[in-house]
């Protein structure tokens, strides 16, 4: 290769990583709706290849009733769950009194068991003068997740038409041989696939264990309780304990013991061992993914990417271990070739 050559090709590798880097960067925003729309099509890409091989459908047609079933069993019911928070949240800013008073009711409890004023004027001051910003922030995010709604939407067409294409153009760059190719894209759909569809029905099943509990020992607004638990899931270690441990505390505070007693001893039994025994049967099913390639995966990709970053957290770090091990095998192994080569005696 000339010294032209060299020059036209590392200029060219420069380019396209300055260009890459500068687009990545004005994505950010949109972040959320790409890589919902990744996820979204790896679970349809069966759906689409089926009803376009073997049914004939032409592929925009397909594409449209995918985006369809897209909308009604995913962004729907995230909506909803959605538009619940806005609405506690709206509530709270228009009307400020209905937290302090729950707020001034908990500090009296404080105050009477430990002495301890948690609520004196400098704090409820702070708290009257947070509500305003919390509704800014409220309406930010509203925009930005109808945005990400859209892109997604948009994104995922796209994909689902020229999915083929798209996969046979990735396997081309990917830096490996066929066989590696495939067991990173084979890693990549099970990871996507168990994270995707494990991860959220673990949470609704916590939620609705952790729901029934709520109303058998007498929280209030068990519903609202019950949908925080379900996010709670994706916090590692700590996970639905930072729900309902505060629920606990607080029907100890306000007398009733057996009920405090009684919610901590069911989900420390109940809630916990359904976590278990669901991750335990989902694992038969999909991928067996290590507990802590889950853990750290989560806490790496909620800083990157938000709440997808529960998706493709884990799937980040399970390619670079997967990446790290075809490294091994194939450049600092002893290949069995050479292994079994007999030296030349000398002389």
């Amino acid at each position: 290769m000339t010294v032209r050559e060299q020059y036209w090709k590392y200029s060219l590798f420069v380019l396209i990583l300055g260009l890459g880097a500068t687009i990545f960067v004005e994505l950010t925003p949109f972040l959320g709706g790409i890589l919902g729309a990744v996820t979204i099509y790896v679970l349809l890409r069966g759906q689409m290849n089926r009803l376009t091989e073997r049914k004939h459908w032409k592929r925009p047609w397909a594409a449209m009733l995918l985006l369809a079933e897209a909308v009604l069993c995913f962004l729907i019911p995230i909506s909803l769950i959605v538009w619940m928070f806005v609405g506690k949240i709206q509530d709270a800013t228009l009307d400020p009194q209905s937290v302090i008073e729950p707020a001034e009711h908990i500090a009296a409890l404080i105050r009477d068991k430990t002495g301890y004023d948690l609520l004196d004027r400098s704090n409820l001051d702070s708290l009257i003068a947070l509500l305003p910003k919390v509704g800014q922030w409220l309406m930010e995010s509203i925009g930005s997740f109808v945005v990400n709604v859209l892109v997604l939407l948009f994104v995922l067409y796209f994909m689902l038409i020229g999915g083929r294409n798209m996969e046979t153009y990735l396997r081309e760059i990917l830096p490996f041989n066929h066989a590696d190719t495939d067991r990173v894209l084979r890693e990549i759909h099970m990871i996507v696939r168990s994270n995707a569809i494990g991860i959220p029905l673990l949470a609704v099943l916590q939620g609705a264990v952790a729901y029934l509990g709520y109303l058998i020992f007498g929280v209030p607004s068990p519903l609202f309780w019950g949908v925080l638990t379900c996010f709670s899931t994706i916090i590692p270690l700590l996970g639905t304990a930072l729900i309902w441990f505060p629920l606990a505390v607080y029907l100890a505070m306000t007398g009733n013991w057996g009920y405090a007693i009684g919610l901590a001893v069911y989900a420390l039994i109940v809630i916990s061992q359904t976590d278990n025994l669901g991750r335990f049967i989902m694992q038969k099913k999909m991928a067996d993914t290590h507990p802590l390639v889950t853990i750290f995966g989560v806490v790496i990709g909620l800083s990157l990417f938000g709440f997808m970053g529960v998706v493709f957290g884990p799937l980040l770090l399970a390619i670079f271990i997967l990446c790290v091990r075809i490294f091994k095998k194939k450049y600092l192994e002893k290949s069995p070739e050479t292994s079994h080569v007999k030296k030349p005696r000398n002389g």
